[in-house]
């Protein structure tokens, strides 16, 4: 099994930052594919960001050069590095992993942009 714990989110202002983490159980080289979802109030679950083993990475088109996914296979820790915020972007953040054939998801993380 794979256990993930984000943490990151937070309150900040439009055109402000925040970085993301998720620390996984287990190391991530050995995981599938990682990815980031968001969740709004009244919305659908989005993949936002993805990463597989081999390194591609995929994004949603709202987030298309303002996000960056990326893995620390030291620390065992997936980042989502989110810049030039908007208030469109509040939601909470999931941490998802594919390992073997399960998906395995971390309890989520609150981000919120307003000014």
């Amino acid at each position: 099994q794979v256990q993930l714990v984000e943490s990151g989110g937070g309150l900040v202002q439009p055109g402000g930052s925040l970085r993301l983490s998720c620390a996984a159980s287990r190391s991530i080289f050995s995981i599938n594919a990682m990815g980031w979802y968001r969740q709004a109030p009244g919305k659908q679950r989005e993949l936002v960001a993805a990463i597989t083993s081999g390194g591609s990475t995929n994004y949603t088109d709202s987030v298309k050069g303002r996000f960056t996914i990326s893995g620390d296979n030291a620390k065992n820790t997936l980042y989502l590095q989110m810049n030039s915020l908007k208030p469109e972007d509040t939601a909470v953040y999931y941490c998802k992993a594919v390992f073997s054939l399960l998906e395995y998801w971390g309890r989520g993380t609150q981000v919120t942009v307003s000014s």
